[in-house]
């Protein structure tokens, strides 16, 4: 009976860590999916380049808090086709222009629990969401109009 309480104990907390970790990086892993796709149908329907482009930021950071991640969001723009890993995607190609097609790439921190300001940054796990934004050909071209 001791042997047994004794290794459930050992065997067991190790599992539960390696559970709500999983957990916590899934998480933002849905965080940041959902973030990049609400960023990318905020900036579509806005009125203006940098309308959208604050529009984006506010429903990527309200689509993280909804999955309880808090960090900030790192939202970029890039080029059709661009892949949202590692590497900068660039930034740069939002246009609402008729039949523009572009990424949204967002980017956040998942930190893993329990890791607290000790280990802050080296178990950390950055997590990316991406969505293909395209401008729907046939609605008025609201682009930034220089007086």
């Amino acid at each position: 009976m001791i042997e047994f309480v004794g290794l459930s104990i050992v065997l067991l907390i190790p599992f539960v860590y390696l559970f709500l970790s999983v957990f916590s990086v899934q998480r933002s892993a849905f965080g940041v999916t959902q973030a990049a796709r609400e960023a990318g149908r905020a900036f579509a329907t806005a009125d203006s380049e940098s309308e959208g482009i604050d529009r984006a930021r506010l429903a990527a950071t309200l689509a993280l808090q909804d999955q309880g991640v808090s960090d900030a969001p790192e939202v970029r723009f890039a080029p059709a086709g661009a892949h949202c890993g590692a590497s900068n995607p660039g930034d740069g190609a939002e246009t609402l222009e008729p039949g523009a097609s572009f990424v949204v790439c967002v980017r956040t921190v998942a930190a893993l629990p329990g890791t607290g300001a000790l280990f802050a940054g080296l178990t950390d796990v950055t997590v990316n969401g991406q969505f293909t934004v395209v401008i729907d050909r046939f609605r008025a071209n609201r682009q930034d109009v220089q007086p």
